[in-house]
């Protein structure tokens, strides 16, 4: 089930929003780390990528980010957080 990222971390529990807090801090340091999957993108000016968070980072359940990366503002914005069963 996918849900935008604000809606869903209510929902998550203390470690598994831990595990996407150290996903998005990450980020900051590394926009684009080697565990980092390429996603299509319709505006040529950013990229998407998704980061996936395995039950054993999580302690339930597999998370992936959906981010996207605009270079040119240095900037990153979260779209969603895919939860699984």
């Amino acid at each position: 089930m996918t849900y935008s990222a604000d809606k869903v971390l209510g929902d998550l529990t203390t470690r598994e929003r831990a595990a996407v807090e150290s996903i998005r801090a990450a980020l900051e340091e590394d926009p684009v780390p080697g565990r980092a999957r390429r996603l299509p993108d319709a505006d040529p000016r950013s990229q998407s990528y998704g980061v996936d968070l395995l039950p054993e980072q999580t302690g339930r359940r597999g998370i992936t980010l959906v981010y996207r990366h605009d270079p040119q503002l240095d900037a990153i914005l979260v779209l969603w957080l895919i939860v699984g069963p």
